[in-house]
């Protein structure tokens, strides 16, 4: 009976004093992101060109809509030749906004290349800022807490954001 209780007891014990070994950070990437000049400006720059060819779509939609608005007035005045190549226009109109949708905001679109070809440098170099702080640190693990995991307490002295934004030699 001793030894049933003594082998769990022992093996907690050991698992206990090897997470007393590890040491960890918080950060939260969202925060650090947005005090970095040029995230902000390509930030806003994504946001421009995303509402420029929203408009673009938006523009496009109006006129299919006109379009079929013009088809159900004039519809029972067609003969069927005129009403199949209506309804004809009509459907590659729509294919057409969707394939532009596609194309601009679709996985891999457009706005995706863009946000890669301006954003994902300065999360590089956050990314290898926070690398550099947990070598030269002997973090064990860096958690992000700004999207994706759940923290439900981190204690303020853990979160290490602003020191990346030291070492990214901003503020």
């Amino acid at each position: 009976m001793k030894k049933t209780l003594i082998l769990p007891l022992v093996l907690m014990l050991m698992t206990v004093a090897a997470q007393a070994q590890q040491r960890y950070a918080i950060i939260d990437t969202k925060y650090i992101l947005e005090k970095i000049p040029e995230y902000r400006d390509a930030d806003k720059k994504l946001q421009q060109i995303g509402e420029q060819w929203q408009k673009e779509i938006d523009d496009k939609q109006a006129q299919l809509d006109k379009m079929y608005k013009n088809y159900e007035a004039e519809q029972f005045m067609l003969t069927e030749d005129l009403k199949k190549k209506r309804e004809d226009e009509l459907f590659m109109k729509e294919k057409e906004i969707r394939d532009l949708q596609k194309k601009r905001f679709g996985y891999e679109g457009d706005l995706f290349k863009e946000r890669q070809r301006l954003v994902k440098p300065v999360q590089d170099r956050v990314y290898n800022a926070v690398q550099k702080l947990a070598l030269a640190r002997s973090y064990d693990f860096v958690l992000d807490k700004s999207e994706g995991i759940t923290v439900i307490f981190a204690d303020p002295k853990l979160d290490k954001s602003d020191e990346v934004l030291r070492e990214l030699g901003i503020r």
